[in-house]
């Protein structure tokens, strides 16, 4: 099931990802796509802020360490696949543990290692209109996940 959502601003993106994130449930995995400066970080802030993390300015991109994780409802594993070669140096890092936890997995640049993803996962493609708008292009995979979109409606 796929659903494509315009997305004003900033505060719309912010809305959006607290939905997303009030909606989630232990193994949740989101992949977000979308060139730099799209927004990726930004939206998985406001989704951890959805699950209650405490201090939503300590979310910030971990291109350098790989993974972040964030205290919240739910245990939030935050990864981003821009520097790894692909899906086999993803897997490397444990993935298959985050992906079967009880937390949700959130990974940026996940087109870089889509290979590695378990089947069912919501995938959030980011395409930039202009300064402000973006264009959500949501994708998802396995009942519990197209449930998960019906919701967002």
């Amino acid at each position: 099931m796929t659903h494509t959502i315009s997305i004003a601003d900033l505060a719309a993106t912010e809305a959006f990802g607290r939905r997303l994130g009030a909606l989630l449930f232990p193994g949740a995995v989101i992949a977000l796509i979308g060139q730099l400066g799209a927004g990726k970080t930004h939206l998985t802030r406001a989704i951890a802020e959805g699950l209650n993390v405490k201090n939503p300015a300590v979310v910030n991109s971990p291109t350098f360490v790989l993974i972040q994780e964030y205290l919240a409802r739910l245990p939030i594993y935050h990864f981003d696949a821009y520097r790894l070669s692909g899906p086999r140096e993803f897997a490397e890092l444990g993935t298959d543990e985050y992906f079967g936890g009880d937390g949700v997995c959130i990974v940026e640049w996940a087109d870089k290692v889509a290979a590695a993803f378990p089947v069912d996962h919501l995938r959030i493609e980011i395409e930039i209109v202009d300064t402000d708008r973006r264009r959500f292009q949501i994708q998802a995979t396995g009942e519990t996940y197209r449930d998960l979109l019906k919701q967002l409606d």
